[in-house]
């Protein structure tokens, strides 16, 4: 990753303390969520935050995940190869906006926020893997446009 200067291991390291703080907070969160729902609360909100609490203790992990890889890499625990072959990340998976309208504001607050980061992620990574996209050299492309021009008179 040395030769890509779009993410560099201060990127990283900044995005990984952030995501060790949200995975934390979502980790509270929904340990402690069965409570901040009132006691009459139907079961369908209880639903919605079982699922939306999986999505999003999914979406921090798969973030993590992500960020460790780059660590290793940058640590020399991993080559670029590896890096490329399994270090991807998997689309995410939005909150369903019927499942938000049973959740108290603040877990919402945090659901966005770890879209988010996720986003964030998600956009570094098309980045980084699109520089190893196979382009054609001008030279190539002006071949081509001649032999089609050609071709058609």
């Amino acid at each position: 990753m040395g030769t890509h200067a779009d993410i560099s291991r201060t990127i990283i390291e900044a995005l990984y303390e952030e995501a060790l703080l949200l995975a934390d907070e979502v980790r509270a969160t929904f340990d402690l969520s069965q409570g901040c729902l009132p006691k009459h609360e139907h079961d369908f909100a209880r639903i919605a935050l079982s699922v939306e609490g999986l999505r999003t203790t999914t979406r921090v992990m798969h973030a993590l995940a992500w960020l460790l890889n780059r660590r290793a890499h940058f640590n020399g625990e991993m080559s670029e190869f590896q890096l490329r072959r399994y270090g991807t990340l998997p689309p995410d998976r939005p909150a369903d906006p019927d499942n938000l309208c049973y959740l108290p504001a603040q877990i919402c607050d945090l659901i966005r926020t770890s879209e988010r980061l996720h986003a964030r992620i998600a956009r570094l990574d098309r980045a980084w893997r699109d520089s190893f996209e196979m382009r054609p050299a001008a030279v190539l492309r002006l071949r081509e446009r001649l032999g089609r021009a050609v071709g058609e008179t």
